[in-house]
């Protein structure tokens, strides 16, 4: 999604030629040994910086340049500029840098950072980042002057961990846990200090620390965390939102060793009544006392993972009261909302690993949930209460069924159009599809709402849905899924109205209009009472009304001017995709009744669907596939739908509209209407599917000079006389009528319309298949082995074993063709 200068510029970047980078290469050597770091520079290290990064090839620089880039990233006297350009042109780039920049990591934070970016990007194994992981365990426990290295270095540490978990030793990890309790449960309670003017005749002087306040203003009684305010903070205080913003990760990556969930349990019952006379003090600096920790159980004697545990426990619950203050500010307002969506996701970690914390999470859990729901603007924080609950609420003998209710049935309907709150939506499903199937009875009910997060965000979503789509197919509900999924482009365009039609009023006619005529039509009928139940039905929140509704072709038609609205075009687009994933999952676990109804469905909607440009199209050539499919599966279906097979096939007006699936109807008549696969194929049946093509073969065929050039296509003609060959077979009386019908081939294929609109080579394909045919049909014994084998006949051996019948079958008729290849009539 780039503007066309954009594509050009990468265009360019992934074209250049070896040697023109070579050159250019050289240039920005020559301008890095300059004392002056001029414009010029910079350019050329961000073209540098396209040019590496256009591919997803790592790009061979010159050594020489390799090596002074490494030189400009560790230089701390360098602009920063220039060291960011160089760390992201390194980190792409060939040969690799990280054995010779850890061999002298640098103690100043910026430039280290810069550094162990490239480090961690290059590193093939776990050894490459050996000495990056002691120099951060090294200065996350030193002091310098500056204070920060330890800032840096926490973050580092983090995506270390996530790539490679296996690199600190259970000591190391002991120590890190003892680093973060303190960083996140005794931070200082005082703002950081903060120079200000003394006045024109006076420098500057230092303030006195000022306390911290709460989002609301009052003045902060507990302790520091992530939602307490201040004007400046101090190092201690930065190291707890890192530590904030890690300790879930952290929690994943490194479980609890040692003792047990029970025993921990006791050690924290038992020092909560030793700490009643007890401060719970840190253990490197001696900080504040908080409040809530007084009523808090004391830690001490637990292993430092399990104490992280508590401590992490604690700090999430301070958050989750944190979060129930009316913030002053509307950026206060969104972080405490981030805050309830990691605290919540944080003690679900917890509870996992330690299911003794769940009885103590979901009074707060609960008590969350209830001043949260409702209330739209946190609809995604309903998310992680919603995963607590399906991972624990068993647990609790807590029931769960109104949360999932409500989430199913509102956040979808109402907030369809937030993008982050679909991805996300569509992602707990994803993560949750088995367990929601066994145990959330209204998630595949739900489809209906599930479906407008695509309707509305078709392209960013397609992928989800595909991996989503078949959790939600339940026998009771797959066939009202098939035509929901069909009228997804409806439900983009109703969804596109009920949208404009909140934000204008009737009366507000001018703003009506200035949405276009077609759309103040489309507006017009939304609010008409006769149109009120199909859009209604269309904007259903969940299954079990119909399966679909009398007047669809009705809706099609109020909905005709929104088709050409590029969500719904993209929305149309996504369809094909599904059915695809639709048919591919539901005939894997079907029955004969529902295979029955998937191909009523086939044969009705084949020709009821949303008139969008190439949708029809596209939409019949999945039907036509999974057509085959079906029959090959059930063959009787045929003889079952007979009734509505004879409807289609009998009108050549089905031919105009969707050829290539009336195209394949015929085709599976001639191949599974057989008394091999349905005893209840008689000749009285076969011949009324015979009489049936064999009207419209000559209606379509009739040679008139006034006739216009045919519309459909050769291949539907030779279907149609090779479908009519075969039926004779089963039922030889019918073989003179066919062989009549074939002689007359010729002239057709002749004829001035049908010369001017096919091709030399389809109009000898229409006569050679005709001729062919009447030669096989004068063997009808050999006819019928040739055209209508036995189910076996695509077996290996058929085809392989030279003793089998099918390879002398086929050169005694190849012979006899041969031998009679005129006897075609003229």
């Amino acid at each position: 999604m780039y503007t066309a200068a954009t594509e050009s510029l990468i265009k360019q970047a992934r074209e250049i030629k070896e040697e023109e980078l070579q050159r250019f290469c050289g240039r920005i050597f020559k301008l890095l040994h300059s004392k002056d770091v001029s414009g010029d520079t910079v350019d050329s290290l961000q073209r540098l910086n396209l040019i590496v990064s256009a591919t997803k090839y790592a790009t061979e620089l010159p050594s020489d340049l390799v090596l002074k880039l490494q030189t400009v990233l560790r230089s701390s006297s360098c602009p920063e500029q220039l060291q960011v350009l160089s760390s992201s042109i390194l980190r792409d780039s060939f040969p690799p840098s990280v054995h010779s920049l850890c061999s002298d990591l640098s103690q100043d934070s910026r430039t280290f950072g810069h550094v162990a970016s490239v480090v961690l990007a290059q590193a093939g194994s776990q050894e490459d980042v050996m000495p990056l992981c002691h120099h951060l365990l090294k200065s996350l426990d030193s002091r310098l002057s500056d204070g920060q290295i330890s800032r840096h270095a926490l973050p580092l540490l983090s995506k270390m961990i996530t790539v490679y978990p296996e690199i600190l030793t259970d000591d190391q990890v002991n120590v890190v846990s003892r680093k973060l309790v303190d960083w996140l449960r005794y931070a200082s309670m005082q703002q950081g200090a903060s120079m200000s003017s003394g006045g024109f005749f006076s420098g500057p002087r230092t303030r006195q620390p000022a306390p911290l306040t709460e989002v609301d203003g009052v003045v902060t009684g507990d302790f520091f965390t992530v939602l307490c305010v201040g004007q400046s903070y101090t190092e201690d205080q930065w190291m707890n939102m890192y530590t904030f913003s890690m300790i879930k990760s952290w929690l994943l990556t490194y479980d609890t060793d040692g003792t047990t969930n029970t025993e921990s349990a006791l050690l924290i019952k038992a020092q909560g009544i030793h700490s009643q006379h007890q401060d719970d003090r840190s253990e490197v600096d001696s900080s504040v006392t908080s409040m809530v920790s007084a009523t808090s159980s004391s830690t001490r004697l637990l292993p430092p993972k399990e104490r992280l545990r508590e401590k992490a426990f604690e700090y999430c619950q301070r958050l989750i009261e944190q979060s129930d203050r009316k913030a002053l500010k509307k950026t206060d307002t969104e972080l405490q909302k981030a805050c309830i969506v990691e605290s919540v996701s944080i003690l679900d970690v917890i509870c996992g690993e330690d299911p003794s914390y769940v009885y103590r999470a979901f009074p707060c859990i609960k008590a969350l949930y209830g001043r949260l729901n409702g209330d739209l603007t946190y609809s995604r924080a309903l998310l992680p209460i919603a995963q607590f609950y399906l991972n624990h609420s068993e647990i609790a003998a807590v029931d769960s069924e109104a949360v999932f209710c409500q989430l199913f049935s509102h956040c979808p309907a109402e907030q369809f159009n937030e993008p982050m709150l679909a991805f996300e939506f569509v992602q707990f499903c994803l993560l949750n599809a088995s367990v929601l199937q066994e145990r959330v009875t209204n998630y595949r009910q739900s489809f209906p709402n599930l479906l407008k997060f695509l309707a509305w965000n078709s392209s960013g979503l397609i992928a989800e849905f595909v991996e989503l789509l078949p959790s939600l197919i339940a026998p009771d509900t797959a066939i009202e899924l098939l035509h929901t999924i069909l009228d997804l482009p409806c439900l983009a365009a109703a969804l596109d109205l009920q949208q404009r039609s909140a934000c204008y009023q009737a009366p507000d006619r001018p703003a009506w209009d200035q949405q276009g005529a077609k759309v103040a039509a489309c507006l017009d009928a939304f609010r008409q009472p006769s149109c009120r139940g199909l859009f209604l039905y269309i904007l259903r929140p969940e299954a079990g009304t119909g399966d679909t509704i009398d007047r669809l072709k009705m809706l099609h038609e109020i909905l005709a001017d929104m088709a050409e609205s590029p969500r719904v075009v993209r929305c149309a687009q996504v369809v094909p995709v599904l059915l695809h994933v639709y048919f591919n999952t539901v005939t894997q676990r079907v029955d004969e009744k529902m295979l029955n109804q998937l191909l009523l469905v086939l044969l009705e909607r084949s020709s009821l669907l949303y008139d969008i440009k190439t949708f029809n199209v596209e939409v019949q050539k999945v039907f036509s596939t999974h057509l085959q499919a079906l029959c090959k599966l059930h063959p009787p279906l045929i003889v079952d739908q007979s009734r509505e097979i004879l409807e289609l096939a009998s009108s050549p007006a089905n031919i105009y509209s969707k050829e290539d699936f009336y195209t394949h109807v015929v085709w599976v008549i001639g191949e599974y209407l057989s008394v091999s696969y349905d005893p209840r194929c008689t000749v009285e049946r076969i011949t009324s599917f015979f009489e049936c093509l064999e009207a419209v073969l000559f209606e379509i065929t009739q040679v008139r000079q006034s006739a216009s050039p045919p519309s459909f296509s050769p291949r539907l003609v030779t279907v149609l006389m090779t479908t009519l060959a075969k039926l004779a077979t089963r039922s030889q009386d019918l073989i003179p009528r066919v062989s009549l019908c074939l002689s007359k081939m010729r002239p057709f294929a002749r004829s001035a319309p049908v010369m001017t609109c096919y091709s030399e080579e389809d109009t000898e394909e229409i006569i050679t298949r005709a001729h062919e045919l009447i030669n096989l049909l004068k063997l009808p014994n050999v006819a019928q082995f040739v055209l209508a084998p036995s189910a076996g006949g695509d077996g290996p051996r058929w085809h392989r074993d030279t003793n089998a019948s099918l390879p002398q079958g086929m050169k005694a008729v190849s012979g006899l063709l041969h031998r009679h290849s005129s006897s075609l009539p003229t």
